[in-house]
């Protein structure tokens, strides 16, 4: 596959996050200059595996493994220092290299602190029986809080000015402090005076990747190098057009590259939307295809769907094409990766879910009220399964006709070429379509 092709690609998930983007960027990246985190934090869990090595990364970009390619984590993040700085250390234990060369991290990032950690877990704890959100509790969702406030976010570039730092963290603690012991009786108070100085420590350790990234990013357009975005979590878990309030804090779709990264939107040529050849979601939140039977304890051990950031069991179920064709809708894919094809070998029989039935009545289109949602029944369209293991395939024919007939499907459904299909965790257990078929 071609892909100096597609110019700048931004990579996105068309489900409820854990797609595998991880893997596509990882696949793709050796063609591109640059990978760019243009949303999240510490909640993304992007795995790759490189010739049976695991790297389980979260706050770097999946171009970290690449020592030629340039990794940019953009204002449109939040960055928490000793996840940042502990994944770094870990990786360069095993032999990566990362430097201020290949690492630049944008000084208009939002920090997390330990107060927002302390601040998601005890909201979660404290919410009613089916109002708990399903939060990774890493502090993600009361930091873009607080920059929404515009009050108590706190941004990298702050970190260079260090007594002005001190007093303004020291108000941010003490309001914090107040609002934990009233809210929660939380009764030990957060230490402003070690809490600044760790993080003063962070910000010289940080000191050579900071850089106001959106001029890197326009001098990188102007000479045409080849950008690659990297979505975290999935389209419909986007604060806008995900399934509310069961949402991440961020525009997670291909239209938070922009603003998030702080580029023209005529800088992006192509999108390669991330789907499972199934279903999954992690914490709460509406699923109408979800399986609680031995079908969906079969996915998930097969799939090894446990979650990367926090280990949890993955709900799973059975491929939504209404939920991914309302996130195609929305982003716009002019390429297809489906993953995790080989998950689903040895099923007889496999369904797509092409409509829901709610109320008595049929729905093609995707609802905007979330609590609707959790009452829709998927209606099934059901195709021939295949016993044939995959792992093996390398080209499109080689997979059994009913696999290649499943695919073909997603992308009817999708209104999108697949493109990419992958058959194992391996970056080697890829299939590129239009040089297999």
């Amino acid at each position: 596959m071609d892909f100096r092709s597609l110019g700048n690609t931004c990579v996105v998930g068309l489900q409820w996050g854990d797609e595998g983007k991880g893997k596509i960027v990882d696949v793709m990246v050796e063609h591109y200059d640059v990978v760019v985190r243009y949303s999240g934090g510490p909640n993304a869990g992007h795995t790759v595996v490189v010739k049976g090595d695991k790297f389980a990364l979260h706050q770097l970009p999946s171009g970290i493994l690449h020592p030629r390619v340039r990794n940019m984590i953009t204002g449109g993040t939040v960055l928490d220092p000793a996840v940042l700085l502990g994944e770094i250390e870990s990786l360069r234990q095993r032999g990566v290299v990362i430097s201020g060369e290949n690492l630049r991290i944008s000084d208009r990032a939002h920090l997390l602190f330990p107060y927002h950690r302390q601040q998601d877990m005890l909201a979660e704890r404290a919410a009613l029986p089916g109002s708990k959100i399903g939060t990774t509790a890493r502090g993600v969702g009361p930091c873009y809080a607080d920059k929404v406030s515009r009050r108590w976010g706190v941004r990298v570039c702050e970190l260079y000015a260090p007594e002005r730092f001190r007093r303004r963290l020291g108000e941010i603690i003490a309001h914090k402090n107040a609002y934990l012991a009233a809210l929660y009786d939380v009764r030990e108070p957060i230490d402003a005076s070690a809490t600044t100085e760790e993080y003063l420590t962070f910000a010289e350790q940080m000191r050579s990747f900071v850089c106001d990234t959106t001029i890197e990013l326009s001098q990188a357009i102007a000479e045409r190098r080849q950008l690659l975005f990297e979505g975290a979590q999935g389209s419909l878990l986007d604060i806008d057009h995900g399934t509310y309030p069961f949402v991440t804090s961020a525009s997670s779709g291909a239209g938070g590259v922009a603003s998030g990264a702080g580029i023209p939107p005529t800088s992006l040529k192509s999108v390669v939307g991330v789907i499972k050849a199934y279903t999954t979601r992690v914490g709460e939140g509406p699923f109408p295809t979800e399986l609680r039977d031995h079908v969906g304890e079969r996915i998930r051990e097969s799939g090894r769907e446990y979650g990367t950031t926090t280990g949890r069991p993955r709900r799973c179920g059975w491929f939504d094409a209404v939920a991914a064709g309302y996130a195609a809708r929305l982003t716009g894919p002019t390429h297809l990766a489906v993953m995790h094809l080989d998950t689903l070998s040895g099923f007889e029989q496999v369904q797509v879910c092409v409509a829901y039935r709610a109320g008595g009545r049929a729905l093609n289109t995707f609802p905007a009220d979330t609590y609707s949602l959790m009452e829709a029944e998927p209606v099934y369209e059901t195709l021939p399964g295949w016993k044939e293991s995959l792992g093996a395939c390398r080209r499109f024919d080689e997979l059994p006709r009913a696999a290649r007939n499943f695919v073909e499907t997603l992308g009817r459904l999708l209104s999108a070429p697949v493109t990419m299909i992958s058959v194992g965790p391996d970056r080697e257990q890829t299939i590129f379509v239009d040089k297999g078929r």
